[in-house]
């Protein structure tokens, strides 16, 4: 009896030892961020008809943005969903400058799984923000609050299939198989949207993405994108960006689309403080495909002044925007219409 109390405890003891030898589970990762801002646009009216940031004259608030990610072995998950009107934007417009989902309090802004299928390829399914484009929707991933057209015009999410091989670490490609439209949870009738990325670091410091989607449906926002995404930190104070794209609307959507390009030189003064300027030129083609900028064949320069002074996880940006139409596309203080808008805003960004 003796012996049979002694080997059970031994047995007990070596199947603790080894419980606790096992590795806990990664932990669970929440990150986040909090906006709100004022804006005054001089003429008195809201002319810069760019993704948000669109209240006149008001303290507003911008979104909640609430991220949860996990990773255990092989497979991962992305959650993420806003609430507030910054939210609220993301979906196609109706056709007059407001957003389908107006009425709502949130917005998923990603919902996917991944897999390791190797150490170099990466398997993705779900809801994705897009790969397109330098400015992304959370205002911590932007260095200036409002926004350019070319991002407004662009897709802020696709939901589909994408499968991702890294050559090294300064070569990777994706292609993908996505919805036949944008900013939607599914497709309206098919998975039918070819998209790429190819990844090029050719220094250190200088990342470079050269991304295509491809679409030929009778949805707004299909056809072709070509872009490019590009930026080089070129000292530790001085950074380059730059983002030049192309759309051109299917013929189901009327042809159409646009052309622009937008440079992003940025200078760090001291640890907290950093100055940056975004010079923007954009047009829209010839066409039925409506975008939010100046009408058919005509086209806007846009200059962003935007100082980023940070404390800890807070950040205040104060802005100042001039944008310059070929026609008269804004409307003055007495309402008549002009080729000039200028506003100034002060927003504060809050990261987790």
């Amino acid at each position: 009896m003796k012996k049979l109390l002694l080997v059970s405890l031994v047995a007990f003891g070596a199947l603790t030892v080894k419980a606790q030898d096992k590795p806990a589970d990664p932990p669970l990762t929440i990150t986040g961020s909090v906006d709100a801002y004022y804006k005054y646009d001089f003429s008195g009216h809201n002319n810069v008809p760019t993704s948000f940031a669109t209240d006149q004259n008001s303290i507003s608030i911008g979104m909640v943005d609430l991220a949860l990610k996990k990773k255990v072995g092989k497979a991962s998950f992305v959650g993420e969903v806003s609430f507030g009107p910054r939210g609220q934007y993301q979906s196609i417009p109706n056709g007059d400058g407001n957003p389908a989902n107006a009425n709502n309090s949130y917005h998923i802004q990603n919902l996917y799984v991944s897999y390791d299928a190797t150490d170099n390829l990466n398997l993705t399914l779900g809801y994705m923000g897009t790969f397109v484009g330098y400015e992304v929707i959370s205002p911590v991933g932007n260095f200036n609050y409002s926004t350019s057209y070319l991002f407004t015009n662009g897709p802020f999410q696709n939901a589909g299939f994408k499968a991702t091989y890294t050559f090294s670490p300064k070569a990777s490609l994706m292609v993908g198989a996505f919805n036949d439209q944008w900013n939607v949870y599914k497709s309206v009738s098919r998975v039918n949207t070819l998209g790429a990325q190819l990844f090029l670091s050719p220094v250190d410091g200088w990342n470079a993405y050269i991304n295509l989607i491809y679409g030929d449906n009778e949805t707004p926002t299909s056809g072709t994108v070509l872009d490019l995404t590009t930026s080089y930190q070129v000292t530790e104070a001085f950074k380059l960006g730059l983002n030049a794209a192309s759309f051109r609307a299917s013929k189901g959507a009327g042809n159409g689309g646009y052309v622009g390009a937008a440079l992003y030189p940025q200078l760090a003064v001291s640890s907290a403080v950093t100055l940056g300027l975004r010079g923007e030129y954009f047009k829209t083609k010839t066409g039925t495909y409506v975008t939010a900028g100046p009408a058919a064949g005509q086209s806007v320069t846009a200059i962003t002044a935007t100082a980023n002074i940070k404390s800890g996880p807070l950040t205040f940006i104060p802005e100042f925007r001039l944008d310059n139409a070929s026609t008269n596309a804004f409307t003055n203080s007495s309402g008549a219409a002009t080729k000039q808008a200028s506003q100034f805003l002060l927003a504060a960004v809050y990261a987790f």
